[in-house]
């Protein structure tokens, strides 16, 4: 007897919002790293998110998350629910990266997403030996343990340092040698970075750490600029558009400037 639509739909519905681990392992993978703005708070209002999803951002069978478990599931909007924990997470730029690069690279195989974003954090805080940075690099080795290769880390992160002049002057230094660090540590030394050049900042030094992140010139880092993107009431996150305009523009980039590494 023939399944209703109705009833196609409904199943279809309850495995997109299914939160179990899954049977499938990813064979292109992606760190997303940083702070708020890339942990996503697109749609939180009040402590709240909506729940509303942008066409860009719609769970994929091929869009894998890595999950607080170390289990890979379905990926879906707030990727970063279980990793930002304490806080309320919403839409981020990585579901929209994902079905950017889906779409557009055929190459791209299963993605495996892996949320490490934790909010309100300095660079200090990722520095090598810290409990973020081993958290980074244990989930990044965990997410290739089945095989599949590490793609690219993206990195959105700088809006608390940009409160204290020290702070703001001190970031390129920083940030170059958390790239060193993690080239090391992964065993990648040419693993493309992507980071976003800041759209805001909770001080008056924004612009200071904007060129230390532009000034960056090594082997493989590349940069998205948010600077222009929509800002939230508070004037510091991204609005859900924004955040999606974002991720659009890594998978852009990542496609344009390292594409031709998956042959590799």
């Amino acid at each position: 007897m023939a399944i209703p639509k109705l009833l196609w739909l409904l199943l279809a519905l309850q495995i997109i919002h299914s939160s179990s681990a899954i049977d499938l392992h990813p064979t292109d993978v992606f760190i997303l790293a940083g702070q708020s703005n890339m942990a996503g708070r697109g749609g939180v209002d009040k402590r709240k998110w909506n729940g509303f999803i942008l066409p860009e951002c719609r769970p994929n069978p091929s869009i894998l998350r890595l999950n607080a478990q170390f289990k890979w599931e379905l990926a879906r909007d707030p990727l970063h629910a279980d990793i930002d924990v304490g806080k309320t997470c919403g839409v981020g730029p990585g579901m929209a990266f994902a079905n950017g690069i889906k779409a557009n690279e055929s190459r791209i195989g299963v993605v495996g997403l892996v949320p490490c974003a934790v909010g309100g954090t300095k660079i200090s805080k990722w520095a090598q030996g810290t409990r973020l940075y081993n958290q980074l690099v244990s989930r990044a080795n965990e997410s290739v343990r089945y095989g599949g290769r590490i793609r690219a880390i993206l990195w959105y992160q700088g809006e608390s340092d940009t409160v204290w002049r020290k702070d703001a002057e001190a970031y390129k230094g920083k940030m170059e040698g958390l790239i060193g660090s993690l080239r090391r540590d992964l065993n990648i030394p040419n693993i493309p970075v992507i980071q976003v050049a800041l759209a805001s900042g909770e001080g008056r030094y924004t612009e200071l750490v904007r060129r230390g992140q532009l000034a960056i010139k090594l082997p493989n880092v590349e940069f998205v600029d948010a600077k222009g993107l929509s800002l939230k009431a508070d004037k510091l996150h991204l609005a859900t558009t924004s955040e999606v305009h974002l991720g659009l523009k890594l998978a852009d980039a990542f496609i344009t400037s390292f594409g031709h590494m998956l042959s590799n």
